[in-house]
């Protein structure tokens, strides 16, 4: 997910983004331990929950 992207979006937007990969992590926790297959996604969705975050806090600074 690019930055350019995520800022075209609202900020209710953002939020919801938020909740929806915190709930593929929290899916992705779950086969944890059945094994995944594309292990590569953890990382992937906690930065991407990051990048999402900065950018809500940056737009509740701005207003």
């Amino acid at each position: 997910m690019k930055p350019q992207d995520l800022r075209a979006l609202s900020k209710d937007e953002l939020k919801n983004k938020v909740e929806e990969l915190q709930k593929q992590l929290m899916d992705l926790n779950f086969k944890r331990n059945s094994g995944v297959e594309k292990p590569h996604l953890f990382k992937q969705i906690r930065k991407d929950i990051a990048r999402v975050l900065t950018l809500l806090k940056e737009k509740t600074k701005e207003a």
